[in-house]
């Protein structure tokens, strides 16, 4: 067993703060700070005319006032909608932000990113390329070679088009439950340092596999801080969470 390097936290903030912010938002990175979070989990994707900015969906229509597909539109109509109503009035007027506002947020206050490649359906390489490229950008000065991402994806297509442009930048595979078979030979084939899962579907055995192929584990996204202690014991490295104010922030 020869494990890569793994410079990443043992808990990570799910979409910034969990549910306690409107997902995606600097105002959930920011409270996932004031709670002691220094590492978020974000999805990136890019909007009709090539902006990279923070949704999960591949429409606008759960997490904004907006409706409609976010690749079928501008960055100007995006940056347009209230991101933060749909959570509470506290949030109201929140807006959709960019990576790059995001990513110098957390350069200038400490904060790592496990920047998740989210692309739209048919633009998985584009995507893919465009947060490798952009955050090589965001990430060159040595000064920030510390808080380097990870950087991770459900699609395949979407990671080796990262691992082609930016290759320094480590990369992990998310998996769905149950695990595909070849989960193994999808992370070989990305060049992943990672297998990312949903918690629920990792057991030691499966834990074992992914050290025996020189592969480390993270999982999401797990709220409850003794199943995350369990899945500690057996050999996880990193812990996405959405419990920000049950599970405390560990490097």
């Amino acid at each position: 067993m020869n494990l890569p390097h793994w410079p990443y936290p043992k808990t990570i903030a799910h979409r910034g703060a969990g549910k306690r912010a409107p997902e995606n938002t600097l105002a959930a990175i920011r409270l996932g700070v004031a709670y002691g979070y220094r590492a978020a989990e974000i999805d990136v994707k890019l909007s009709g005319d090539g902006t990279l900015l923070l949704m999960h969906d591949d429409t606008t229509n759960r997490t904004s006032d907006g409706r409609g597909r976010v690749a079928a539109k501008t960055w100007h109509q995006l940056a347009l909608l209230d991101a933060g109503s749909w959570h509470s009035n506290v949030f109201a007027g929140e807006p959709i932000p960019t990576y790059w506002r995001v990513a110098k947020y957390c350069i200038a206050n400490g904060v790592q990113l496990n920047t998740e490649i989210k692309p739209c359906i048919g633009r998985e390489r584009e995507t893919g390329a465009a947060v490798a490229l952009e955050t090589q950008a965001l990430f060159s000065d040595p000064a920030n070679h510390a808080l380097k991402p990870l950087l991770s994806s459900f699609s395949t297509d979407a990671l080796v088009a990262a691992r082609d442009a930016a290759p320094e930048f480590d990369r992990a595979h998310l998996f769905e439950d149950p695990l595909p078979w070849d989960w193994v030979a999808r992370c070989k084939t990305a060049g992943a340092i990672a297998i990312d899962a949903n918690w629920h579907t990792l057991t030691p055995a499966i834990i074992s596999e992914a050290h025996d192929h020189d592969l480390r584990v993270a999982c999401y996204t797990c709220n409850d801080l003794a199943e995350a202690e369990k899945l500690w014991s057996w050999g996880v490295d990193t812990v996405i969470t959405d419990a920000v104010d049950v599970i405390p922030f560990q490097r």
